[in-house]
């Protein structure tokens, strides 16, 4: 499995936010649109009408990143906007039913599904539903605010997820959210994920395009695949 680089807008400036996907696009393997509804967590951010826009100026794959309380209720209206894959939060998803069906409508509507932990979750939290899964995503950050201090704690999150995955022999993404550079999406690499989401790193840098460049040569050096 290629490793990829998952640009977020989080830190893009949105009101320039076109020309920022297109200086980007050719470095990166997806978009990654984090959505937060002030409840799960503090920020509120964007949905389906920035996702219907950004479908309009990009063929990348666009995966929506839900940080909020209700998630099930925006499946369809992410679906409809354009939206390729959809990572639910497991704590925002109270049971074992309310996740098998949150992934389940998913699927029906053409998406992708992922799973997602907070550091507080323990990584065997997305173990029971990982043949159904596209991704499981790490947050190496508290989710909410981007620009924030990669955790340590997430590598051995990976390397657990890693694991269970060669264990069962099944192909599923494990992304890594939060403090991501090149030191630290090295080290992420080098645990097990395969995505490295990428926010302020990218767009606060001077050149996101050359930033970009620079973060997809080491996830394809990662995998000696070339770029």
């Amino acid at each position: 499995m290629s490793a990829k680089v998952a640009a977020s807008i989080l830190s893009a400036d949105l009101a320039r936010l076109a020309e920022q996907v297109k200086l980007v696009e050719n470095h990166v393997d997806l978009l990654h649109i984090d959505v937060m509804d002030a409840r799960f967590v503090p920020p509120l951010t964007v949905g389906p009408i920035v996702v219907e826009s950004l479908r309009r100026v990009t063929d990348l794959p666009l995966h929506c990143h839900l940080q909020v309380e209700r998630p099930r209720r925006l499946i369809e209206d992410f679906a409809a906007a354009g939206a390729d894959i959809v990572t639910f939060h497991v704590e925002a998803l109270l049971s074992a039913e309310a996740v098998t069906e949150a992934i389940r409508s998913a699927r029906s509507l053409g998406l992708r599904p992922g799973l997602a932990v907070s550091p507080a979750t323990p990584a065997e939290a997305v173990f029971p539903y990982m043949e159904a899964l596209d991704r499981v995503i790490v947050m190496s950050v508290q989710p909410g605010w981007a620009g924030q201090t990669f955790m340590e704690e997430a590598l051995p999150k990976i390397e657990k997820v890693r694991s269970e995955l060669e264990r069962r022999r099944i192909s599923v993404d494990i992304e890594v959210d939060g403090g991501i550079d090149g030191a630290t999406g090295r080290r992420c690499l080098s645990a097990g994920a395969t995505v490295l989401a990428v926010a302020s790193s990218i767009f606060k840098a001077p050149d996101p395009a050359e930033a970009a460049r620079e973060l997809a040569a080491l996830a394809a050096g990662r995998h000696g695949d070339g770029r």
